[in-house]
């Protein structure tokens, strides 16, 4: 994406200083912003390790590292990042405030746009935060109150699928919160029957997550190139998802990948009901399984509705999936 020679062009900065899922579902509202502001350049201030697929929206010009998922840092922290600093326009997409709203402010931004909160004189133009909104929407009801037009379907991400991962089934077994985790047994139940039935299983996960998927593995039993776990960068795992031919996970970052590339899945929820952060109603292809009742997101037992959900209903689930979609 270039810009222009010449006079040095207005910066827009926006926070998204979470993980992987964070970043998917704000990208109908990073789309926006790219469309309603052409001629700046935009930066999104989130992880390094989300960058390469960051590039691949199209909509930001950079990534400058941030991460708040331990909790917000000390303003100065982040006022710190001289990419960062007095840009022509700050947009939050990261919270409701007061925190990642004076995290902004620290970076003396001429506009903020963001949510009202009552602790921040300068964000007192946005509208009020709503608990129980999809994510997705959240942020784009947040740019259309301040006059910029969304389109909350522009979800999809062209990326390099792997050849490596054609045909296969992905399991991806884990989650951020242990509430979000369904059993590491019942993964590799799952994987047994995908494997009876003549097709690959590949298990992926995070660095963090590498011995879980591990167990998952030896439970089914699945050789060791079947664990991809802790052996791909984000960009790369982008590229598993959408050359394989189905996806099984929890309530997590990997299934708004799926939605991204097209990828059919099936997604455990519990204890957040899919109305927050599940898939697009009008794509089929994804299968959401729901107990139907909500919990402590940040329990550290998995969630009693998660553990309704039975290997039976998984895998009836997967055979039923439709082919990929490729959008």
């Amino acid at each position: 994406m270039a810009v222009t020679a010449g006079t040095a062009p207005p910066r827009l900065v926006v926070l998204r200083a979470l993980g992987l899922g964070d970043l998917l579902t704000a990208v109908p509202a990073l789309r926006a912003l790219a469309d309603a502001f052409p001629r700046h350049v935009r930066l999104l201030a989130a992880p390094r390790s989300l960058a390469g697929l960051a590039a691949r929206i199209g909509a930001v010009h950079g990534v400058v590292d941030t991460d708040l998922r331990r909790g917000p840092a000390p303003a100065p922290a982040v006022a710190l990042h001289e990419g960062l600093r007095d840009a022509a326009l700050a947009v939050n997409l990261h919270g409701r405030g007061p925190q990642s709203h004076r995290l902004l402010l620290a970076t003396r931004p001429r506009r903020l746009v963001a949510f009202a909160h009552p602790e921040v004189e300068a964000a007192q133009a946005g509208p009020a935060w709503a608990d129980d909104e999809h994510e997705v929407s959240r942020w784009c009801r947040l740019l259309e109150a301040h006059g910029i037009g969304t389109d909350p379907g522009r979800l999809d991400i062209a990326v390099d699928a792997d050849p490596a991962a054609r045909g296969a089934t992905v399991i991806h077994p884990g989650a951020a919160s242990p509430a979000r985790r369904w059993p590491a047994d019942r993964w590799s139940a799952v994987a047994r029957s995908e494997a009876a039935a003549g097709r690959r299983v590949l298990v992926t996960g995070s660095t963090d997550e590498a011995g879980l998927a591990r167990r998952v593995a030896a439970g089914a039993p699945l050789a060791d190139d079947a664990v991809l776990a802790g052996r791909t960068s984000v960009l790369e795992l982008a590229g598993v998802v959408a050359g394989a031919e189905r996806v099984a996970c929890a309530d997590t970052g990997v299934a708004h990948l799926a939605t991204a590339v097209g990828t059919p899945s099936v997604v455990l929820f519990g204890p957040t009901p899919p109305s927050r952060w599940g898939p697009p109603a009008d794509r089929p292809w994804h299968r959401v399984l729901w107990a139907g009742s909500r919990g402590d997101p940040h329990d550290g037992r998995p969630d009693a509705g998660l553990l309704g959900i039975t290997v039976a209903d998984v895998v009836q689930a997967l055979a039923h999936l439709p082919a990929p979609v490729r959008r």
